[in-house]
């Protein structure tokens, strides 16, 4: 297969490595990117954990809360420009897209389309034309996630980082209503937001890291510690530091706390519960990055 500057300049950019070293990759995994970044990495030349698409399109990621904190959207709609994506009328738009979705909770992105939006008598899919008329963009909801809080006390909490360019959505348990109900509660669940924002964990503990993902990141390891030509015993334990390591960095409770380097989340929630004298708990979250489900084509 013929590996062409494009493939070789995705796959520098993908992972940081020299270009002779991602030629030389794209060739012996017969132009498979995804093989081609394991063997980067097994050679040390790529520190990338995991692989991220390139976001290209414009747009904002929009949120709602309901006032009980018991209901949450975080909400992706794309437009053409980013002149558009800074308009108002557009801002007001994804606001009520949001809105929408928590209270009419469409199983997706085709069943929205149907729905008939909350507050007028034409479908979802009659006032996005609308507006994309009033606008004069094209415009498209790429997705959204709905959280209904699941125990009886704590609450949903958003964030969007700068411009909309990330945002955040965690459902926060605490012991008792009184609790969820004070401003202690609510800093830490933003606290919480702002970490997953920054730090992009891929799950709240290890035992929600899915195991292909586990087994794939020991196999790396390995074959990395074969590398050193030291005892196979040497070598597995290499294998399982590496392992320990990558569960630090990618598990939310197990991450360096941004705003205390001094403590993990873990045992930041740890301290603030017993500040308030009560449990708290992070039961899920969800992280979107404007455009990262776009194709790069």
């Amino acid at each position: 297969m013929e590996i062409t500057a494009k493939m070789v300049k995705e796959l520098r950019e993908c992972t940081g490595a020299g270009m002779m070293d991602c030629k030389k990759a794209l060739g012996e995994a017969e132009g498979d990117t995804d093989q081609a970044i394991d063997i980067l990495r097994t050679k040390g030349l790529a520190a990338l954990a995991k692989k991220a698409g390139r976001a290209i399109n414009e747009g904002v990621i929009g949120g709602f809360v309901s006032d009980d904190k018991r209901v949450g959207v975080l909400v992706e709609v794309n437009c053409e420009t980013d002149f558009v994506a800074r308009n108002a009328d557009f801002k007001a738009f994804v606001a009520e897209v949001a809105a929408h979705i928590a209270q009419a909770a469409p199983a997706d992105v085709n069943a929205l389309m149907t729905q008939t939006f909350s507050g007028r008598d034409q479908s979802f899919e009659h006032v996005l034309g609308e507006t994309v008329g009033k606008i004069g963009e094209n415009m498209g909801v790429a997705r959204f996630a709905r959280f209904e809080l699941a125990s009886d006390h704590g609450g949903i909490t958003i964030y969007i980082h700068g411009v909309g360019n990330i945002g955040v959505m965690v459902e926060v348990t605490a012991g008792s209503a009184e609790a969820a109900a004070s401003e202690s509660f609510a800093n830490v669940a933003k606290d919480i937001a702002m970490q997953i924002a920054a730090a992009s964990p891929m799950a709240v503990g290890r035992d929600s890291v899915d195991q292909a993902v586990v087994d794939h990141e020991l196999e790396i390891y390995k074959a990395q510690a074969a590398e050193s030509g030291k005892p196979e015993q040497i070598q597995e334990k290499i294998a399982l530091g590496r392992l320990e390591k990558f569960y630090k960095e990618t598990v939310l409770l197990e991450q360096v706390f941004v705003k205390d380097s001094d403590l993990t989340v873990g045992k930041y929630v740890e301290k603030a519960a017993k500040e308030l004298g009560t449990e708290i708990g992070v039961s899920r979250f969800e992280r979107m990055l404007l455009g990262e489900t776009a194709s790069s084509e």
